[in-house]
């Protein structure tokens, strides 16, 4: 008797605990990324950001130019070259042709480094904000609504306006549909 009532205390006790758990979660939502483009530190590191893309894209074109040139000079004089001239020349576009994509690629890649360099402090700002806002409100998750679609969700609990209002950003309509 004794320890079927010490397994109904214990049972009890869990079923105690489990309750009082879930009453201590709290759900919160946010579009992540339309907190990031309401921001107006977004707008100069785009800014930024299209600058040292377009140093790359002028190399590039560069690139083209020549490659284009030496291309139409190449058909030009195909029909009088030697073996060995006609060779070399190909083997001179295709090395231009390498070149570019080579460069493409690494112009591509240190594009996107340089893009999560400006946009760290960005979005680390607006990490900070979330995880106030949610300490305030007591939220003990938070979810980027724009990597996971909710199919409902209570409008209480979209913290969006909460952060804009915290990081001082005007408080905007919620997009239809969202």
């Amino acid at each position: 008797m004794k320890k079927l009532l010490k397994v109904a205390l214990v049972a009890g006790c869990m079923l105690m605990a489990g309750n009082f758990a879930k009453a201590q979660t709290k759900l919160g939502y946010i579009r992540f990324n339309d907190l990031i483009e309401a921001m107006p530190e977004t707008k100069t590191v785009q800014t930024q950001l299209q600058a040292y893309q377009k140093q790359f894209m002028d190399q590039l074109n560069a690139l083209n130019t020549e490659y284009t040139s030496k291309l139409q000079a190449y058909q030009s004089g195909r029909a009088s070259m030697t073996d060995a001239i006609r060779t070399a020349k190909e083997t001179e576009l295709g090395d231009i042709q390498k070149r570019m994509q080579d460069y493409q690629n690494t112009a591509q890649q240190q594009v996107t480094d340089k893009g999560n360099e400006l946009f760290k402090p960005v979005t680390e700002k607006a990490r900070t904000a979330i995880n106030a806002v949610a300490k305030e409100k007591g939220y003990t998750y938070v979810i980027d609504t724009t990597q996971v679609e909710l199919i409902v969700a209570p409008t209480g609990d979209d913290l969006l306006a909460a952060v804009k209002a915290k990081l001082g950003l005007p408080a905007t309509a919620a997009p239809a549909g969202k």
